[in-house]
C-alpha cells in the first residue's frame, strides 16, 4: 500500500510529487501525460523566474526536475477510486494500486463544440490544440472558434503557419493586452457577435458555416481549431467526492475534500484561478495536508 498516489502530472501534481519526494514517502504519481495544459501554452511570462519562455519549454523543466529527485510517471489513466479499509484504490485500465492517500490534480480538457462535422473531422482538420497541430496547416487558411485567453494564444501559434485566420467568437473576453496584439496580425479577421453552426468537408474540413446578423455563410478554411475552454477531468471519481455546479472538485482550505484522505489541487478544483503559479501552490499545499493527515 503506498502513502499517496497522485493522480496527474500538470503544475499541481508535478509539484505535489516533488513535495512528496522531499518527504520520502511512499508514492506514485499517476498520468498520461507530463505538462497538462501547460505544454499547449505558446508562451508563459508570469511563471517566477522563468520570464517569457514556451509551455514546452516549462515543461522540460518540469521533466528535469522530476528526474533530479528520481520520480518516475505511470503512464496511464485513473478510472475509479474506491474506499477500501485503512485507504483507497485507484483503478487503471490493467491494474489497481492501494494507498492511504490520494491526491487529485487531473486538470482539465477541451471542451467540445457539439456541432455536426466536429467529431467526424478529429484529427482531419478540426484540433483542440494549437501548439501540438500548428505545422499541419501551413499555408492554410483557418478558423478558430473562442474568444478567451486560450483562442488568443491559439493566434499567436498559428500565425507563422497559417495563411489566414479567423477568430470566430460570440465575445472577444481575453485580457486586454492579448487582444491589442492580435490587432496588430495582418492575417488575423476577428467575427464577433458570430455562431457556428457546421463543420463541413468531404474527406477533411473544407469550410465552417456560420451566422452572423442572422445570415448564414460558409468560411472557406481547411482546418477548425475549437478553443472554447475545458471541462473538468473527474468522471473517475464516481460521486466518491462531491463536485460543485461546474464539476469541479470542492476542497476546504487545506485542500481536503469531503472524504478524509482524498485531497485535490489545481484546475480540477473549485479554487478559482486557474493559473500555472496558484496550481504550483494548490499541489505544495495538497501534500503538505496529506503528510498531516497521515502523521495523525
Amino acid at each position: 500500500m503506498f502513502d499517496l498516489i497522485i493522480i496527474g502530472a500538470g503544475p499541481a501534481g508535478i509539484t505535489a510529487a516533488i513535495y512528496a519526494a522531499r518527504k520520502m514517502m511512499n508514492f506514485l504519481l499517476m498520468s498520461k501525460d507530463v505538462g497538462g495544459q501547460v505544454g499547449w501554452s505558446f508562451c508563459v511570462d508570469n511563471y517566477p523566474g522563468f520570464p517569457r519562455l514556451s509551455g514546452v519549454d516549462l515543461v522540460k523543466k518540469f521533466r528535469k526536475h522530476l528526474k533530479e529527485f528520481s520520480v518516475k510517471v505511470k503512464e496511464g489513466d485513473a478510472k475509479e477510486i474506491k474506499k477500501i479499509n485503512n485507504g483507497f484504490e485507484v483503478v487503471t485500465n490493467d491494474k489497481s494500486y492501494e494507498t492511504k492517500t490520494v491526491i487529485i490534480a487531473s486538470g482539465k480538457t477541451p471542451r467540445h463544440l457539439d456541432i455536426p462535422g466536429e467529431e467526424k473531422f478529429l484529427g482531419s482538420g478540426v484540433a483542440y490544440c494549437a501548439v501540438c497541430d500548428s505545422p499541419y496547416f501551413n499555408g492554410k487558411d483557418v478558423a478558430i472558434i473562442g474568444g478567451g485567453n486560450a483562442a488568443l494564444d491559439a493566434v499567436f501559434h498559428l500565425e507563422n503557419y497559417a495563411n489566414k485566420i479567423y477568430l470566430v467568437v460570440r465575445n472577444l473576453t481575453a485580457e486586454p493586452f492579448l487582444i491589442e496584439r492580435i490587432k496588430k496580425i495582418g492575417k488575423v479577421e476577428v467575427l464577433t457577435d458570430t455562431k457556428v453552426l457546421e463543420i463541413v468537408g468531404d474527406k477533411s474540413v473544407s469550410g465552417v458555416r456560420i451566422e452572423q446578423d442572422g445570415k448564414q455563410k460558409i468560411l472557406n478554411v481547411q482546418g477548425v481549431f475549437v478553443e472554447i475552454g475545458q471541462v473538468p477531468n473527474t468522471k473517475f471519481v464516481n460521486n466518491l467526492v462531491k463536485l460543485n455546479e461546474s464539476e469541479e472538485i470542492i476542497i476546504d482550505k487545506d485542500n481536503m475534500t469531503n472524504v478524509p484522505g482524498i485531497f485535490a489541487a489545481g484546475d480540477v478544483t473549485d479554487v478559482k484561478e486557474k493559473q500555472i503559479v496558484i496550481s504550483a501552490g494548490e499541489g505544495a499545499k495538497a501534500v503538505l495536508s496529506a503528510w498531516d493527515y497521515l502523521k495523525r
